[in-house]
């Protein structure tokens, strides 16, 4: 690509990852502590652009010729046949576009149908606040369950938040994706559903299910990890939240 034309590029990716750091979208993509890098790498961008377009044009000013005119001059000069930049680079900007325009869904059913579920081993297990129902995340109680046997969730009424996902003998999952960094390396945390669980559930639509902590366990048939279960006692659609990953 000529300067011209890396500054637009420049120029696009800068402001999309400034859109998506400045709204919910990048939370698709990353991990919310990773805003402020997100929006620095915007601005970084941005300011590239800026310098590249005005390092151009001044250097075109001082020759009295357009952009990019010393370069076909140059080659002309030397016998050469001119250079074109290849229009295929020009691709680079379709991904920039997509984020802005058709930015994709969060990583949902289809992946963690594909991918065994991952339980995050906690660096302890302190007391839980008092009150009833407790809202928690499932990466959190499923740690405990597993990793504590349930005893710092027995007698408690918890609420709970996720995806639908089916499992491969029809079992319900309560699902959320957790990351690390970012999508890329987003690892499923699955719960079984048991008790007064909804008689239809479509994968994808995110449910609160508020139960009861139970010894039941079952084994991924994607990788054996380890899936605890919740007893449900309520169940009720909600939306997708704003931040629909764990982390």
């Amino acid at each position: 690509m000529n300067r011209e034309a890396q500054a637009v590029v420049l120029l696009l990716t800068g402001v999309a990852l400034l859109h998506a750091g400045l709204s919910d979208l990048y939370l698709r993509y990353v991990k919310a502590g990773l805003q402020p890098l997100l929006l620095a790498a915007g601005a970084v961008l941005v300011a590239a652009a800026a310098a590249t377009a005005w390092y151009e044009l001044r250097g075109s000013r001082r020759t009295g010729q357009g952009p990019g005119d010393g370069h076909e001059d140059a080659h002309e000069t030397a016998g050469a046949h001119p250079h074109h930049e290849p229009k295929v680079a020009w691709l680079l900007v379709l991904p920039v576009l997509a984020l802005v325009l058709v930015a994709p869904p969060a990583l949902g059913s289809y992946s963690a149908a594909r991918t065994g579920t991952s339980v995050p081993r906690p660096f302890g297990f302190p007391a839980l606040p008092a009150g009833d129902p407790l809202r928690m995340e499932t990466g959190d109680y499923a740690g405990r369950a597993v990793y504590d046997g349930g005893r710092s969730l027995s007698g408690r009424q918890l609420t709970l938040t996720g995806f639908v996902s089916i499992g491969r003998d029809g079992t319900p999952y309560l699902t959320r994706m957790v990351l690390n960094c970012c999508a890329a390396d987003a690892r499923p945390v699955k719960i079984g559903l048991t008790g007064q669980v909804p008689p239809v559930l479509r994968p994808d639509a995110w449910l609160e299910v508020t139960g009861t902590y139970t010894p039941r366990r079952a084994k991924d048939p994607v990788n054996d990890g380890p899936v605890p279960f919740l007893d449900v006692s309520r169940a009720r659609p909600v939306r997708e939240p704003a931040e629909p990953y764990e982390g």
